[in-house]
């Protein structure tokens, strides 16, 4: 069977992940991301990426906020 596809929102401080969740939709992944901008952006340090599980089961990052940040 098939793994389903997974997405996932990561909140990192400092390097550390702070908080993560992990949902079957895009559209679901997506919404988090941006709410998570909202409510987490202005933390010192704070990192957001929304990244997709491939069928290998590794994690590519879709993208991240702030842009470019490593």
């Amino acid at each position: 069977m098939a793994n389903p596809e997974r997405y996932r929102v990561t909140l990192t401080t400092g390097g550390a992940v702070v908080m993560q969740g992990e949902w079957s939709i895009r559209e679901t992944g997506e919404r988090k991301f941006r709410s998570w901008i909202g409510s987490y952006g202005s933390t010192q340090g704070a990192r957001i990426a929304l990244a997709k599980q491939a069928a290998d089961e590794t994690w590519t990052e879709l993208k991240a906020w702030p842009d470019g940040a490593a």
